[in-house]
């Protein structure tokens, strides 16, 4: 079986006869949910949280806060609101903060399981608002033995409505943020004219296929934050959501959705992806969807950042009518043709094997 995280190169190439595992009805099987809210300063992530914590599909839920400065006040407000909280300092979640935020999930989970803490059924980390999220999915990607206990849920990127626009154009953080999110939360629409929103809501879209929703004093429906879905741009079903066209972010990063209309060999894709990681792996900031495959029940679960896989997944099941693979790509300088004609080229090659 493949390891559970390895680099694309060994993990899409030649997995072996069964590289899926047992079939499971959601992705991260019986693993812990992580989510990680992100957002620029000020954006109300924190009030997202205490607000969400006090629903009671949240409960039991550990909060891991990554404050930027030596006084931890955004662990001082949610303390009171989980029963399990932890400040991670310095506030960026890169290099030596990557291995703080490895070691205190370890912990969490060790405490956990030998009684020391509350039995906390999910985790929600908040990053600062300096904070670059590309190392935190990293993080999940590269740790293996973190994954056998914890899986990532999914990213929530929190713009507020006075100062997301001017953040997304000054502040690269923003843009990443929003770049990778797999859902954006609107706060403090009620501080801004319709015509402000609606703006800011048009950049969003132009910079994202993530769905929006709106939070007023940080309450939303605790589903979209913490829904088991998969989040694919696929199926627009909301005012805020839309298809896949392909967008482009500032500081040259590249979103765009794939789909392969027929199942594919399993060899098949692992050599595309594992073509592409060689030649342009460190540009695929983020690769995650459903694929196709030949022989397989439900759809293969895959999920990969920069260099590094998670083990594929079978699920059960397809989640809708759709049966078409579907893979969303965030890449820097790396677009869908280039993309489309590497999975035509080796498919081909295949065929006339």
């Amino acid at each position: 079986m493949s390891d559970i995280r390895a680099p694309i190169s060994t993990l899409f190439a030649g997995a072996g006869a069964s590289p899926f595992g047992r079939r499971q009805r959601r992705p991260r099987g019986s693993r812990i949910p992580v989510t990680i809210v992100t957002g620029f300063l000020g954006a109300g992530k924190t009030t997202l949280i205490r607000t969400l914590l006090a629903q009671p599909q949240a409960a039991n839920t550990a909060v891991i806060v990554n404050e930027y400065g030596e006084v931890g006040i955004d662990d001082a407000l949610l303390r009171g609101s989980s029963d399990t909280t932890v400040l991670l300092g310095n506030g960026c979640m890169c290099c030596m903060m990557r291995s703080d935020l490895q070691e205190t999930l370890r912990t969490l989970f060790a405490d956990r399981t030998r009684g020391a803490i509350a039995n906390f059924e999910r985790v929600i980390i908040e990053t600062s608002g300096l904070a670059d999220p590309g190392p935190v999915l990293q993080t999940f990607a590269s740790d293996r033995a973190l994954g056998e206990e914890f899986h990532l849920q999914g990213l929530i990127a929190v713009v507020d409505a006075p100062g997301g626009a001017r953040n997304l154009e000054s502040a690269p953080e923003a843009g990443h943020q929003v770049a990778l999110a797999d859902r954006i939360v609107l706060t403090k629409t009620d501080l801004v004219e319709p015509e402000a929103a609606a703006h800011l809501v048009a950049r969003l879209n132009e910079l994202s296929a993530a769905p929006i929703r709106e939070a007023l004093g940080g309450r939303i429906d605790p589903e979209f934050l913490l829904d088991e879905a998969i989040d694919l741009p696929a199926r627009p079903h909301s005012r805020h959501e839309h298809g896949h066209p392909d967008h482009t972010h500032s500081h040259d990063i590249n979103s765009f959705v794939i789909e392969l209309p027929r199942a594919l060999s399993w060899p098949v894709f692992e050599q595309a992806m594992a073509v592409l990681t060689a030649l342009r792996g460190s540009d695929l900031l983020r690769v995650k969807g459903l694929v196709a495959v030949e022989g397989c029940r439900g759809p293969i679960v895959v999920h990969a950042v920069q260099h590094v896989a998670h083990r594929p997944i079978e699920l059960e099941a397809w989640p809708d009518g759709d049966r078409r693979s579907r893979l969303v790509f965030i890449t820097r300088h790396v677009r869908r043709p280039d993309v489309e004609a590497l999975f035509a080229a080796v498919a081909a090659l295949a065929s006339s094997a």
